[in-house]
């Protein structure tokens, strides 16, 4: 467990000296400042627990520090320190978000328990947090099939460790999942998991994302934004799509993993970071080192413990389980009466190639639980997975298709509706049509047809 970090700002030596000598004796890391804006630009590098802040300070007053860190997302607790105070100033600190007020002259008893009963609330709400986070996202590796009691078996040998993991699979099979739990069997359990899109950053954005920005020139910059890696100090940080990281970060976090510190955009010294690395990616990370779009030496730091989902295609022994997973979940959220599923339509599900993996099957079951009424699901609900489809056109075209599109809307239609006959056997729906099977399999293909088309 790693010891929380107290930030002293105070414009007085000796209570600087005082603070830091009584914090450090009970067994806390405590960094002292003089200034709110030194404050603040410190804040910007470094996470703390805590934030001893005085009310009375040259420049940037504490009033205006304290706003400005009840801004920032991830934000830490604040204990105000005054020694004018009046009763005023003190609610209008509680207004903007301070824990409590302290008066000087400080009494170190008074000052300890303070510090430590806000520690202990922060830590209760974080773990409330986590538990609601886990409660609604139900954090579960459904199914028995061998390559799932693989995956468990490798994630149970890594979790504990500290050692870097990147993880493949498909999209929709379940990357982020595995991440989570991971993170939630190891020693940095009580700390934050953060996740960092790299597909869904703009490649502008993504330095700034990820190590913060700062408004201003040192050493009165000001932070303007924190970034994941900070946020993520004595955690994990998860990288989704690693491989999209643009070439500049991909450097910059060669770095952070071989100095275990980063440097934040205007600092000239780097800030130590305790932080686990978890990485993701649906693409193949050695053809992408092949042809230049990803370093090589970040994969091998990376790829330090590889762990492979499987597609659910790969799997269909597991479709069972998670149907019956996601429809007791979906029929508790939606406060309806739990389904089953009819051997029929379990066979359909069970021909079918999902695509889109576990994320398809879950949407499909939603849309179940939502639309029918029975308490049992069988094979005549599929035509509820076929959406209306009008004959659609681009505007130049006017209000008719072009006849290939016409052709394809027909072909999408009907191929769609032998598969749902078929109960997506592709055999039997081959012989229905009289085409080779491989013939459909390139027209399925080719039309993007799905079983929620």
């Amino acid at each position: 467990m790693s010891r929380a970090k107290i930030l002293i700002i105070d414009d007085e030596t000796s209570i600087r000296s005082t603070l830091k000598g009584v914090l450090e004796d009970e067994g806390f890391v405590a960094t002292p400042v003089e200034s709110g804006e030194e404050g603040l630009a410190l804040l910007g590098r470094q996470s703390f627990d805590l934030i001893l802040l005085d009310i009375w300070l040259p420049g940037l007053g504490g009033l205006d520090v304290l706003r400005r860190v009840m801004a920032m997302d991830d934000r830490p607790r604040v204990i105000m320190i005054s020694g004018h105070g009046t009763v005023e100033t003190a609610v209008q600190a509680t207004k903007l978000g301070a824990y409590d007020f302290l008066e000087k002259p400080l009494t170190l008893e008074k000052v300890i328990l303070t510090v430590k009963n806000a520690l202990t609330r922060s830590r209760l709400e974080e773990e409330n947090i986590r538990l609601q986070e886990k409660l609604a996202r139900r954090y579960e590796l459904v199914g028995d099939s061998p390559p799932i009691r693989k995956l468990r078996e490798d994630m149970e040998r890594a979790a504990p460790s500290d050692g870097r993991v990147l993880i493949f699979g498909e999209n929709g099979t379940g990357k982020e999942l595995v991440a989570r739990l991971l993170h939630g069997r190891s020693r940095r359990e009580d700390k934050r998991f953060v996740e960092f899109n790299c597909a869904a950053v703009p490649p502008d954005m993504m330095e700034a994302d990820l190590f913060g920005a700062f408004r201003g020139e040192p050493p009165q910059a000001a932070l303007e934004k924190k970034g994941k890696l900070p946020a993520a100090d004595g955690g994990t940080i998860y990288f989704d799509e690693v491989g999209d990281l643009t070439p500049g970060v991909q450097a910059n976090l060669v770095r952070v993993i071989e100095e275990r510190a980063y440097l934040p955009p205007g600092a000239s010294e780097p800030v130590p970071l305790d932080v686990r690395i978890i990485a993701s990616s649906s693409k193949n990370l050695k053809e992408l080192t092949t042809r230049g779009k990803f370093r090589e030496d970040l994969f091998f730091k990376l790829n330090v413990i590889p762990l492979t989902i499987p597609p659910l295609r790969e799997r269909p022994e597991d479709i069972p389980a998670l149907i019956d997973h996601f429809l007791a979940r979906f029929a508790a959220e939606y406060g309806r009466k739990p389904k089953t599923m009819r051997p029929e339509a379990l066979q359909a599900f069970r021909n079918y190639s999902w695509p889109g993996n576990v994320s398809e099957l879950m949407n499909v079951l939603e849309r179940f639980i939502i639309m029918v009424e029975d308490p049992e699901i069988r094979a005549e609900h599929l035509s509820l997975l076929v959406e209306a489809r009008e004959a659609e056109s681009a505007p130049e075209l006017g209000p008719w298709p072009s006849l290939l599109q016409a052709r394809e809307q027909f072909d999408r239609r009907y191929i769609h509706q032998a598969l749902l006959a078929s109960r997506w056997n592709l055999d039997q729906a081959a012989s229905r049509l009289k085409v080779p099977v491989a013939d459909l399999r390139r027209r399925i293909e080719e039309l993007k047809i799905s079983l929620i088309n």
